[in-house]
């Protein structure tokens, strides 16, 4: 089976983190576009197990939570009726979340802009964070029960609500209306005043738009399934925590939050993938051979004259795996029972010859 190279892994992930799309990704590396195409699945299936198991813990104190519109396949108005309300098409939010002072994106969620979603999100983030935090989120009425669901009193938590003019005559179909003016309400628990802001979350929904083609407007880069829209953020959000230094830290959000220690190279992404390979490669090899233990030391210095013996044992002396004999044994590493009474058979029969 082909199989792509570290090198080449690793400038599909460079192209894809800045912002190229699928096709001009394969036309950059000479990749086939298809090729492109699943490796974004694997990448983006690693990374989302790799944020899971490693934000956990964070010593976070002041987030910030947006939410981001995108759509999927098409838009709501050009849906064709029986895909209407189906989850995936059309209008697709993600759910993030900074944390102010590290700038780290401790998870994301993708679903709709309702209160269920809202508190699917939270309750991720309550789960990674290490105790009391401060969050400040625009006026959208979701936040309000998704809060107190996901962190009960246990919080400090205040809303932005901006205030905005009459919306642009000419201009209503892409413009925003014109904010002249915020105001916050303070929610639950005692927030700081001076830290009541939504100004970072807003900018990580710009270095999405722009790290990330399938947020492009105006593009045929959307993503015709969710699924992959997933799997791309996954990509962004390891590449941003762990690898992208931010000029403000001078260092990976990452290792500001103490998440690791180390400055990652696109080439570690690329390793993730190659190391979720070499597992799924032994777990084969074992549903292949379901004997195989731990190699025994020394095995394979016994040569072949010793190999009906350590089949007796259950070990493989030509294999780096371990296997477990498919006769019962006495205990594990013990020569079987079975074994046993045959050589003390064999023992009497030459005795009496």
């Amino acid at each position: 089976m082909n199989k792509l190279s570290t090198a080449r892994r690793a400038q599909l992930v460079a192209a894809l983190v800045e912002g190229n799309s699928i096709r001009s990704t394969a036309r950059m590396t000479d990749t086939a576009f298809n090729t492109v195409l699943k490796f974004v699945v694997d990448i983006g299936t690693v990374c989302q197990q790799f944020l899971h198991e490693q934000m956990r813990d964070l010593p976070c104190k002041r987030l910030q939570a947006d939410e981001i519109w995108q759509f999927c396949y098409a838009k709501d108005k050009n849906l064709p009726d029986s895909m209407r309300g189906l989850p995936g098409v059309g209008s697709v939010w993600t759910w993030i979340a900074i944390d102010a002072d590290t700038k780290l994106v401790p998870t994301f969620h993708v679903g709709t802009r309702d209160a269920g979603c809202a508190y699917e999100f939270l309750c991720n983030v309550a789960s990674r964070l290490r105790g009391r935090i401060q969050v400040t989120t625009d006026g959208h009425a979701a936040y309000l029960s998704a809060v107190d669901g996901a962190f009960g009193r246990n919080i400090d938590y205040a809303q932005l609500i901006k205030v905005y003019g009459a919306e642009p005559a000419m201009e209503a179909r892409y413009s925003p209306a014109k904010c002249i003016g915020t105001r916050y309400e303070e929610i639950v628990g005692n927030p700081a005043e001076e830290h009541i802001s939504t100004s970072y979350v807003e900018r990580q929904n710009l270095t999405m738009r722009m790290s990330m083609r399938r947020f492009t407007r105006l593009t045929n880069a959307f993503s015709k399934k969710v699924e992959n829209l997933e799997h791309a953020l996954a990509l962004h959000y390891v590449h941003y925590n762990f690898v992208r230094i931010h000029k403000t830290l001078r260092c990976t959000p990452a290792m500001e939050a103490g998440v690791c220690d180390r400055l990652w190279a696109v080439r570690d992404i690329a390793g993730l993938l190659e190391r979720c390979e070499s597992r799924n490669q032994r777990r084969h090899d074992v549903a292949r051979h379901p004997t195989r233990l731990p190699a025994c030391p020394g095995a394979r210095a016994l040569g072949w004259r010793h190999r009906r013996w350590w089949d007796r044992l259950g070990y493989d002396p030509d294999d780096h795996l371990l296997v477990r004999s498919s006769r019962p044994t006495a205990s594990c590493g013990a020569i079987s029972v079975d074994s046993n009474r045959r050589d003390e058979a064999s023992r009497r029969s030459v005795a009496a010859g």
